[in-house]
């Protein structure tokens, strides 16, 4: 995508607010901001866990999550709890049967919705990930049709389109970061994919500010959500947001306008013209919502899982052969295990979480109101009993059975498994038969990378380095 010949620019924020931009900005105002959380009154009843005072506690959860949670499990089991600040109260569960009952209680008792709060001031309150009962399965029905497998084949050749560009950018014998190669061409997939976006100065205004919207301290920190001035975060936070939005929404009114809006194929268009039972459309706030949740997940997501693919694949010489032969044959079910393996060995969001509304029982506790109920993917995918050898890169793992429902989470499960799901392993499918079609890579060292946090996700602490030695032919 050549941005630099460009001469259109994005839509300037008004100075003047008209009525539909105030209602818009109003919005944000009647959302309340996510406060500290304290412990329920009454946790006799709950598992065991850690009595480090909190703050320490949340202190070692934001700079080492993963290890805490092994610590636990080695100490506690399977389900434990943690008193956390700023997060609240969690118990953790790495045991499959209780995952699944979890996966498959009444919404109403455990709402995910309000388990996924922390992602609610870019997501917006009407993002299909904040929403719970029926009004999440009403608008999860509306989102569903352009993920289904007959309209993937649609996007094959614009995520190859997209690959071969960026590929063709990589340097020859100089390391370069593949998370950060990924996330450019993951966000433009989805730019294209999901937005339509044809204007090449829009899609790289985007380009630019969702990247940094994203990584906003404000968003991991709830203190931080409070406007302290022209430099403070959260109004550097709001600012970004104000001026992604002002994009989104001016595409929105280009697509009701067109009258060929039926013709396209990109998922915005689809949206709206989508109706529910009762013959209404999606407002342009509610599109707004859903948008911003399918181009942060989706972009972010899959950029942090290849990313990890590349790391390990290039540090596991078995499998980088192994690869490169199913790629020369077309074996699209080996690519399919190295994706499931590396979602399983580096899940890139560790935790699925669910807000416990009235007491729950876990195993032989009880967890009370106000508990964060979280399934943890990074335990579960790393039991022995379930994954011989689970620190073991092995994709071969799975090519006898596939992985169980409750066993393997990277997407989540039950009624609120991730929508993208489909498209993502396409994404992640294309880009690997592409790059490694193409490329000769390596590892710039032996050493592997850790998983830094990056809001909600794990991406590798250096970027996972790769170094490209030769091209040859695609």
């Amino acid at each position: 995508m050549n941005t630099e010949a460009a001469t259109v620019t994005a839509p300037s924020t008004p100075t003047t607010e008209t009525p539909v931009a105030a209602r818009r900005q109003s919005r944000w105002r009647d959302v309340p901001l996510r406060e500290p959380q304290a412990p329920p009154a009454d946790i006799s009843q709950a598992p065991p866990g850690p009595r480090l005072p909190r703050h320490l506690l949340g202190s070692y959860w934001l700079l080492a999550e993963h290890d805490l949670l092994e610590r636990c499990q080695r100490r506690y089991g399977d389900v434990f709890s943690l008193r956390i600040w700023p997060v609240g109260f969690l118990v953790v569960i790495a045991d499959p049967a209780e995952i699944k009952r979890v996966f498959t209680s009444d919404p109403d008792q455990l709402r995910a919705g309000e388990g996924n709060g922390v992602m609610q001031p870019v997501a917006g309150p009407e993002s299909v990930l904040l929403l719970d009962g029926k009004r999440h399965l009403n608008r999860r029905k509306l989102m569903l049709p352009p993920f289904h497998g007959e309209r993937m084949g649609v996007y094959t050749d614009l995520i190859g389109e997209i690959a071969d560009e960026e590929i063709a950018s990589w340097p020859v014998g100089k390391p370069f970061s593949a998370h950060t190669s990924m996330q450019r061409i993951t966000l433009r997939v989805i730019l294209r994919a999901v937005l339509g976006i044809e204007d090449a100065a829009r899609a790289a205004e985007l380009e630019r500010l969702l990247p940094k919207l994203l990584n906003s301290p404000a968003l991991l920190w709830p203190f931080l959500q409070r406007d302290m001035g022209a430099r403070s975060p959260w109004r550097r936070f709001v600012s970004l947001r104000e001026r992604v939005d002002a994009i989104l929404f001016d595409e929105i009114a280009r697509k009701r306008s067109d009258p060929r809006l039926a013709e396209h194929e990109d998922i915005l268009s689809m949206l709206l013209g989508a109706r529910d039972e009762h013959g209404d459309a999606m407002t342009d706030e509610e599109l707004r919502d859903q948008l911003v949740t399918l181009l942060l997940a989706g972009h972010e997501t899959t950029a942090t899982g290849l990313a990890w693919i590349f790391e390990r694949v290039l540090r596991t010489p078995e499998v980088h052969a192994r690869l490169r032969t199913a790629v020369a044959e077309d074996d699209d079910r080996y690519l399919d295990c190295l994706i499931k393996e590396g979602l399983r060995l580096r899940p890139v969001v560790p935790l699925v979480a669910r807000q416990v509304n009235s007491p729950f029982a876990v195993g032989n506790y009880t967890v009370p109101p106000g508990t964060l109920l979280t399934c943890s993917m990074i335990l579960t995918h790393s039991k022995p009993d379930l994954y011989p050898e689970p620190d073991a890169f092995r994709p071969e793992r799975f090519m006898e059975d596939a992985p169980d429902t409750y066993t393997w989470l990277p997407f989540g499960g039950g009624t609120r498994r991730c929508i993208g799901a489909a498209f993502a392993t396409l994404e992640m499918k294309v880009i690997l038969r592409h790059v490694f079609a193409q490329c000769e890579l390596e590892a710039p060292d032996a050493k592997p990378e850790r998983p830094r946090r990056r809001f909600v996700t794990y991406p590798p602490n250096r970027g996972a380095q790769v170094l490209l030695r030769s091209r040859h032919g695609a």
